[in-house]
């Protein structure tokens, strides 16, 4: 992962931050950095994140899976952290064969599907669409009472009983080491795999929580594991020599200048869940004390016919990072006689993907606009792995700067109260602040 800051300095952008503010800047990077270090080195929680490129097991994963390798559908249950990653990395290597064998000699064309979401219409269709005698099941969820994932999980095995399916033999488990799915592991004896201590689950995918739909997908999960390594190697005292700092601290600086919405606008739509995932880490992670960015997802080119408007026109109130890819596969455009497009002919749908990238980049910085590019050299398992590895790093540094807790989230926490208490399932005062809604009704 490679990081240009330079559109959005203040001789480009307004708001902007100039070279000898990242200068002084810098000092309080290498004072986080320290910290960030001692965190790593004492496996102090969340910091604890920033070691999994060593810490996880791809063998253990793949014995985990071993079972349902055969799998044409994997159905992935469970809700953002324990999803997000998952889904980022098989959405992002969806058809792309791995750098070196592995296990597994090529990537096999499972179909994956994420319940992330409790809605009755869409898990309805999601559970009709798939063939249940031929679906792996992964449900993942640290405590083993997410309300969400669990009542998730209790309509999945409803269907496959009713299909006649033995859901037993086709369910692996990720959780923690107690609570009701360990205990359903342990009862079934079925294949389970641990979240990992000190690691929250927007910080979990280069784990078993992010690399189980890898493992059955036949994606060589060495290579993810390697590529966060190599961006773990470049963590430094200095935002000048680190991408990851480099982003983490430019975000915090724009932030504080007024630039306090980050789009997120990648130019391969196989990162298009990428987007989501950043969204969840920058926002659940910084978002506190009335202080951080909001992240906004974008896909480039789609949303140039759409939210570039405001971004260009808009408030000076928002950062555009733009993920671009240098390698890929690319599509030659046919030849017209139509002499408005004739151009066209010439070229590939790659080039014009990178010519409207570069329109696009250039146009933000014409009308002063701050933004950043983060390039990847190709989307493959090593530069996702450096990818996900690098913009955690940057959410630590941030939260660092912001002097914020970047590992708890007490406003999830109280929904998830008042939810269980809306629901019988305990006293919780946070339920009874629902019903002292205040109304204004303008009414049919």
């Amino acid at each position: 992962m490679d990081v240009d800051i330079g559109n959005a300095l203040a001789s480009v952008a307004s708001p902007g931050v100039s070279r000898a503010s990242l200068e002084r800047l810098d000092e309080r990077v290498a004072d986080a950095h320290e910290r960030i270090e001692r965190g790593m080195a004492n496996r102090e929680h969340g910091y604890e994140a920033l070691n999994l490129p060593e810490r996880t097991d791809p063998d253990e994963i793949r014995a985990a899976v071993d079972p349902v390798a055969d799998a044409e559908a994997l159905l992935t249950v469970g809700i953002g952290g324990s999803s997000l990653g998952a889904a980022t990395i098989a959405n992002a290597l969806e058809g792309v064969e791995p750098r070196s064998t592995g296990s597994r000699t090529e990537s096999d064309g499972t179909e994956t599907v994420f319940l992330d979401n409790v809605d009755p219409a869409w898990v309805s269709r999601k559970l009709a669409s798939l063939p249940l005698e031929e679906t792996a099941i992964n449900v993942v969820s640290r405590s083993g009472t997410t309300a969400e994932t669990l009542a998730n999980f209790l309509v999945v095995r409803d269907a496959f009983e009713s299909a006649g399916v033995d859901w037993t033999e086709r369910t692996i488990v990720t959780t923690g080491d107690s609570g009701p799915l360990r205990d359903l592991a342990d009862r079934h004896d079925l294949p389970s795999l641990k979240v990992p201590d000190g690691v929250p689950g927007r910080f979990s995918a280069l784990s078993a929580v992010g690399m189980v739909a890898a493992a059955v997908c036949g994606h060589d999960l060495e290579a993810l594991l390697e590529g966060a390594a190599a961006e773990r190697e470049s963590l430094s005292g200095s935002l000048f020599e680190c991408p990851a700092y480099a982003y983490g601290a430019t975000t915090y600086a724009l932030d504080g200048r007024g630039a306090g919405t980050n789009a997120v606008m990648p130019y391969a739509e196989s990162l298009e869940t990428f987007a989501e995932w950043f969204a969840q880490l920058w926002a659940e992670s910084l978002g506190k004390d009335e202080l951080g960015q909001t992240p906004v997802r974008a896909l480039g080119a789609t949303d140039q016919h759409s939210q570039l408007q405001l971004y260009r026109a808009g408030p000076r109130d928002k950062l555009v990072t733009f993920l671009t890819v240098d390698d890929g596969p690319d599509r030659s455009i046919p030849e017209t006689d139509v002499d408005d497009l004739a151009y066209l002919g010439d070229s590939t749908l790659g080039e014009l993907l990178a010519a409207e990238f570069e329109a696009t980049e250039a146009s933000l910085a014409a009308a002063g606009r701050p933004n950043v590019r983060v390039e990847l050299e190709a989307v493959d398992e090593y530069e996702l792995g450096g990818l996900l590895y690098g913009m955690e790093a940057a959410c630590v540094l941030a939260g660092e700067l912001y002097r914020v807790n970047t590992f708890e989230q007490p406003a999830v926490e109280w929904a998830k109260k008042a939810t269980r208490g809306l629901l019988g399932g305990g006293e919780f005062e946070e339920a009874e602040a629902v019903a002292e809604k205040t109304e204004l009704r303008v009414e049919r």
